[in-house]
């Protein structure tokens, strides 16, 4: 069999694959994967410097070290739809720069504030004093060592061959 038959067979198969996998078909790998991704890009380049898969309610958290009082300060999203919904800030005391005129409920977790207030891309300046972290599930990232400047949060719809080479890292595009 010469190289073009080969690489027709190969196309062809990974085309049947993508649309089985699309319809729900075919399960290629071992877990579900995520309709969306949570992306930090560079303020400044927009460069890509962490793409993350989420789903439609899970929790993202940027937590970080308030800057007057010194204390743990967590500001809850949650992925909705395809904006980010802050559901919830915790903090553990009262200062400058903390919520003030809004209702608070005090919590096992600390005094908490709700919102419903919804953004398409969030802006964050990480900073070593504050220690910014973002967390999704079980996972932290340090956004003080991934950045140089400001960045900017946002969510943005994955396709399925995103899915399936994440789900299968041995699966690659046999064109060319």
């Amino acid at each position: 069999m010469d190289r073009l038959p080969r690489r027709y067979v190969a196309a062809v198969v990974f085309t049947v694959l993508v649309a089985a996998a699309a319809i729900g078909g075919v399960a290629v790998g071992t877990s579900a994967s995520a309709d969306r991704s949570l992306v930090v890009a560079d303020g400044e380049t927009g460069e890509r410097l962490l793409e993350i898969p989420v789903d439609d309610g899970d929790e993202v958290t940027l937590s970080y070290i308030h800057s007057v009082e010194k204390t743990p300060v967590q500001d809850v999203y949650v992925v909705d739809g395809t904006t980010i919904r802050m559901d919830r800030m915790v903090f553990h005391s009262h200062g400058a720069g903390l919520p003030s005129d809004e209702p608070i409920e005090r919590t096992d977790e600390g005094f908490v504030v709700y919102s419903n207030d919804t953004y398409d891309e969030l802006g964050v300046v990480p900073a070593p004093i504050a220690g910014h972290e973002l967390v999704v599930g079980d996972d932290r990232y340090d956004l003080v060592s991934l950045s140089d400047g400001w960045v900017a949060i946002s969510l943005t719809e994955r396709t399925v061959l995103d899915s399936i080479l994440e789900r299968d890292h041995r699966v690659t595009p046999a064109f060319g």
